[in-house]
C-alpha cells in the first residue's frame, strides 16, 4: 500500500539550492520526500494537502544569521520611529506615544536615522519640546547611538564635567555640555528601566509572527546579553521553548562581557546547558569587537577624514583587547563554542581572523563554524583568508547600497581605499568564503527579500540610483543560497537549508518567480506561505 504525503507542491519552480530544475516537492511529516516534477502528485492521497504553485517559486526556509528578535518585536510596541527620515514626524511620533502613555514613567523607543541630523547628532532640545517632564531615551537604527531629552541627562547626572567613558562618546556643544547624543558606551551612562519578563516575552511572540510571514523558519539571535548595558532576553526564548511557542528554532549567542576576562567561560558553559532546550540552542558566544563607521568607532586600518578630507587619529575603537582575543577565542572554541563577531571596520575583521587562526593552530580543526557579521570593510589581504580558515562571512546585505547614511556619514569620512573595499560580498564569493545571510533586525528591516534584492543589484528595493560598487554583487542563486543553506550552515542545522529528501520540510512558497522576472523587481516579491516541519504556520 503506498504511503501518501501529507502536502504536495507542485506546478511552479523548486529552488533545492543543488541546482536540479525541479517542479513539485512531497512531505510526509517534518520531512521532505521526493523533489521532483509531476509525478510527485502520484503521492496525493484523499487526505494530502496540494498546494498549486502555479509557476511561482519555492525556496528553503529563510534563515537570519544575525537578528535581535526580541528587540525588535518590543521596540514594535513602544515608541517606533523607523520608516520615515522627517525630523518633524520623529516629534509627532514621540509626542503621540508621550499622550498614549501618559502612566509611563519613560518614553523608550528608537528607529531614528543619523541623516536626520545636521552631523548624525540629535539635539536634546527638540525632545525637550515635546516631552518636557518625563525622560526620554530612544536609540537610533543601528542600536549604536542614543537621543535623549534634558531629563534623561539630569536623572544620570550627565555633566560638562562628565568625562566619556572608553568605550564611548558624549557629543557635546562648544562649550562642553552634553547635547544629547551618547553614542557607544556612553549609552550604558543612563539607567534605562529593566524590560520586564512578559515584555520580553510578548516582544519575542510579536517577532516571531512576524519572520514566519517573512519566511523566517530559523534565525540566530546575536545578543542573549546580560552586561555591557544590553538587557538579558534569554528568559524571554526560554519560557517559548519550554511551553511550545516556540515555532521557529532558534540559536542563542550568549553575550561576551567585554569588562570581564576568560575566567567568564565557566559561566558562558553553564549558560549554555541552562538555556538548550526544545527548539532553544545556545552553543554560540558574541564577541562585539568594534562599533559602527557613521560614528568613528568601527576599527580601521586607516585612520578617519574630518570634515575637509584630511587624516585624523581616529582609527576607531577596539571594544575587545585585540591582544587577549585570541586568547578568548581559543578558549571557546577548546569549550565547543561557536564564534560570532561583530567585525565592522577592517582592522576588526583582521583582528577576528587572527583570532580563528590562533583557535585553529591551537585545537586543531574543530566543527564550531566560527563566523563574521557586517564586514563593511575589509582589506583585500584578508578576503581570502575567510576560506582559508573556515570562518563564514555574514552579511547583512541590505546596507550595501547608496542612501543618505551612506553617502553623508560614511563616504566622506573614510580612506578612499576603505571606501572602494565596502561591503565585499562579490570578492569574498570569489575567494571561496561560505556567505550567509542576515538582517541586524531592528537596525534594518528583516525581509530576506528585501536583502537579497540589494544583494543582487546594489541598490534599495525601488530606487534607482546608480549602483553601489556593482562588481561586489551577487547572482539571484548565490543570495538566496546565504539565506538559506549559508545560514543553515552557520546555524549548524545540516538537515535545513536546501530541499532534499530527507531534510526538514522547511519551506517557503514566493507569490512570483524570482528568476522570471527582471532583477529590479525582486524586493517587490513577498511571501504567499511558510511550512515549519511541514506544518503551515503563514499564509
Amino acid at each position: 500500500m503506498m504511503a501518501y504525503a501529507d502536502v504536495v507542491l507542485a506546478g511552479g519552480n523548486v529552488f533545492t539550492g543543488d541546482g536540479a530544475g525541479h517542479s513539485g516537492l512531497a512531505v510526509r511529516g517534518d520531512r521532505i520526500v521526493a523533489v521532483g516534477g509531476d509525478e510527485v502528485r502520484e503521492l496525493a492521497g484523499p487526505q494530502t494537502e496540494v498546494v498549486e504553485l502555479e509557476g511561482r517559486l519555492l525556496v528553503p526556509g529563510f534563515q537570519d544569521a544575525h537578528i535581535h528578535a526580541v528587540m525588535g518585536g518590543v521596540e514594535l510596541g513602544q515608541c517606533d520611529l523607523t520608516g520615515t527620515v522627517e525630523l518633524d514626524e520623529y516629534l509627532r511620533r514621540v509626542r503621540r506615544y508621550a499622550d498614549e502613555h501618559p502612566d509611563a514613567e519613560w518614553i523608550l523607543g528608537g528607529g531614528w536615522s543619523m541623516e536626520s541630523f545636521a552631523n548624525g547628532i540629535p539635539d536634546r532640545r527638540l525632545l525637550d519640546q515635546v516631552v518636557p517632564d518625563r525622560p526620554v531615551y530612544l536609540l537610533n537604527r543601528d542600536h549604536h547611538a542614543a537621543w535623549v531629552n534634558t531629563v534623561a541627562l539630569e536623572r544620570a547626572g550627565i555633566t560638562a564635567s562628565t568625562p566619556d567613558p572608553a568605550t564611548g562618546r558624549i557629543d557635546r556643544d562648544a562649550d562642553g555640555n552634553p547635547v544629547g547624543a551618547l553614542q557607544e558606551g556612553a549609552m550604558e551612562l543612563v539607567e534605562v528601566p529593566d524590560m520586564t519578563a512578559s515584555e520580553k516575552y510578548d516582544g519575542l511572540m510579536r517577532a516571531q509572527q512576524l519572520l514566519l510571514s517573512l519566511g523566517i523558519t530559523a534565525w540566530q539571535d546575536a545578543m542573549l546579553a546580560a552586561s555591557n548595558g544590553y538587557a538579558d532576553v534569554s528568559d524571554a526564548y526560554g519560557r517559548a521553548a519550554r511551553e511550545g511557542t516556540l515555532v521557529a528554532t532558534v540559536i542563542g549567542a550568549l553575550w561576551w562581557d567585554r569588562d570581564l576576562g576568560i575566567d567568564q567561560i565557566i559561566e558562558l558553559v553553564g549558560r549554555r546547558e541552562a538555556l538548550s532546550v526544545g527548539r532553544l540552542r545556545c552553543d554560540t558566544v558574541k564577541l562585539m569587537l568594534d562599533g559602527i563607521a557613521e560614528n568613528f568607532t568601527a576599527a580601521m586600518t586607516a585612520p578617519y577624514r574630518d570634515g575637509c578630507g584630511h587624516a585624523t587619529t581616529n582609527r576607531g575603537l577596539s571594544f575587545i583587547d585585540p591582544a587577549e582575543l585570541p586568547a578568548y577565542v581559543t578558549e571557546l572554541d577548546r569549550q565547543g563554542f561557536q564564534a560570532h563577531f561583530h567585525a565592522l571596520g577592517d582592522r576588526a575583521v583582521r583582528d577576528g581572523l587572527d583570532a580563528v587562526e590562533a583557535a585553529r593552530k591551537a585545537n586543531g580543526p574543530s566543527d564550531n563554524r566560527p563566523h563574521l557579521a557586517h564586514l563593511q570593510v575589509v582589506h583585500p589581504d584578508d578576503v581570502p583568508r575567510f576560506a582559508q580558515l573556515g570562518a563564514t562571512a555574514n552579511m547583512q546585505p541590505f546596507w550595501a547600497a547608496h542612501e543618505p547614511q551612506m553617502d553623508e556619514l560614511t563616504i566622506p569620512f573614510l580612506d578612499q581605499e576603505a571606501v572602494r573595499r565596502q561591503y565585499p560580498f562579490g570578492d569574498l564569493r570569489r575567494s571561496g568564503a561560505r556567505l550567509a545571510g542576515g538582517s541586524d533586525w531592528p537596525v534594518s528591516t528583516p525581509d530576506p527579500l528585501r536583502g537579497i534584492h540589494v544583494a543582487v543589484n546594489r541598490v534599495l528595493p525601488g530606487e534607482s540610483r546608480e549602483p553601489f560598487l556593482p562588481e561586489q554583487a551577487l547572482t539571484l542563486a548565490e543570495a538566496i543560497t546565504a539565506y538559506t543553506a549559508g545560514s543553515a550552515y552557520v546555524n549548524r542545522r545540516d538537515d535545513t537549508g536546501r530541499l532534499r529528501e530527507g531534510f526538514r520540510a522547511d519551506l517557503v512558497v514566493l507569490d512570483r518567480d524570482l528568476f522570471a522576472g527582471p532583477p529590479e523587481e525582486i524586493g517587490d516579491a513577498a511571501v504567499a506561505l511558510t511550512f515549519v516541519d511541514g506544518t503551515r504556520v503563514f499564509g
